[in-house]
């Protein structure tokens, strides 16, 4: 960095003009926000969310695809020609029963709001503006899907934020893999001839105990949990069928690899002991943990502390996101930004409020410009050295 030469315009007066471009639409983003959080969809059924997103950047000189990348509640919108390309990613799903309990819908704004900042300067600044709609982050990797599907080829850079109880510019988060079990044996009455059968539900018991017994071995930041679906329907009949969902989280994706192979071996185990037969599925991608890109974040946090937002904590891993399988792919940051001063969490009632309140605002705004100006930084701004290392005063803007 920088990635093209500087344009006419000096560095402060493009990073005020966006900024007052994004502030300009603050009805319109705050508005967006409002209306996908009181119109809550789940993963993969995020119609009303992507087109009112699309809509909005339509009108302001986006070319627009949607459906994208064989999904359809994603969208490609594409603005400006310069030879480095940006990404604004925007997330849109909500929590089965809990609404907007995650701030999807900060998200979202906050990702349109810096693409409509840009809009008016992108060719001047060397910049393609790309704003990706992904659906489907709580549930289905849905940037995983668009990864395979080509959405981010050619992107130099991708970005978004995201709500919290706390301010983490290098937000780290743990790899996630689910498998889905299911144990098939071979019904027998109980009393009357039990030898014949074959216990599907013994079959799943070996197996979580051998599980439980393995917590002791396993690494501090390797998680194991799951429920059972399916272990029999009366209990004068032993059970031929068995079922249950499983996630696993590791620190690394390497560690995700190896925790999934001891984790299907005591799945085999309970097969093993019972004579039974069982079947180990992913009912979908694996999410790969986040990994923050030093030049971009450098430039990120330089840009958080000129817009005033609070000085951001130093955090280990929490939480998964597939924004983790874009930063293995492109240079990626997905900054955190406090909207209940720790009083409440995502994934909780209090958070769906929260994420409408005055704090939730700013930080759309907030989000939406630093963003945007970090998109200016990286094409006209400070050098960012190997570790990420920038002058924040040449970020003042």
């Amino acid at each position: 960095m920088p990635l093209t030469e500087p344009p006419t315009t000096p560095l402060a007066e493009a990073k005020q003009a966006v900024r007052e471009r994004v502030h300009a639409h603050r009805a319109d983003l705050l508005a967006l926000s409002r209306r996908i959080h009181t119109h809550p969809e789940t993963a993969f059924e995020e119609h009303l969310a992507a087109a009112w997103c699309a809509e909005l950047l339509g009108a302001h000189g986006y070319a627009v695809t949607a459906p994208a990348h064989g999904l359809a509640t994603a969208f490609d919108a594409r603005l400006g020609s310069g030879p480095v390309t940006v990404a604004l990613v925007c997330e849109y799903d909500a929590l089965p029963g809990l609404g907007h309990a995650c701030g999807h819908n900060l998200i979202a704004a906050a990702g349109i709001g810096a693409a409509l900042g840009l809009a008016p300067y992108a060719d001047e600044l060397g910049l393609t503006v790309r704003v990706i709609g992904a659906p489907a982050e709580e549930r289905g990797a849905g940037k995983a899907l668009l990864l395979e599907a080509g959405a981010f080829d050619g992107v130099d850079a991708a970005m978004m934020v995201h709500p919290c109880p706390v301010e983490v510019a290098d937000f780290r988060s743990f790899a996630l893999g689910t498998l889905s079990v299911r144990y098939t044996g071979r019904a027998a009455h109980p009393s009357l001839d039990p030898h014949r059968g074959r216990n599907a539900a013994d079959a799943l018991t070996v197996a979580q105990v051998a599980i439980g017994l393995l917590r002791q071995q396993l690494p501090p930041q390797w998680r194991v949990h799951g429920i059972t679906t399916a272990a029999g329907t009366a209990p004068n009949l032993i059970p031929d069928r068995a079922s249950a969902e499983y996630e696993i989280r590791a620190s690394a994706a390497e560690d995700l690899a190896e925790l999934r192979s001891r984790i299907e071996d005591c799945f085999r185990a309970g097969a093993l002991a019972t004579g039974c037969e069982v079947e180990l599925t992913r009912p979908e991608p694996d999410y790969l943990d986040m990994r923050s890109d030093p030049g971009l974040l450098a430039l990120w946090r330089a840009n958080a502390t000129a817009l005033g937002r609070p000085e951001p904590v130093e955090s280990g891993p929490f939480a998964c996101t597939d924004m983790g399988n874009v930063s293995h792919v492109v240079p990626s940051i997905h900054p955190v930004l406090d909207i209940t001063g720790g009083a409440c969490a995502p994934h909780e009632a209090a958070f769906a409020e929260a994420a409408l309140g005055p704090q939730a605002e700013r930080a759309v705004l907030d989000g939406a410009v630093a963003m945007a100006w970090t998109a200016v930084d990286l094409v006209t701004g400070p050098a960012v050295d190997r570790a990420g290392t920038v002058d924040p005063a040449a970020a003042d803007a």
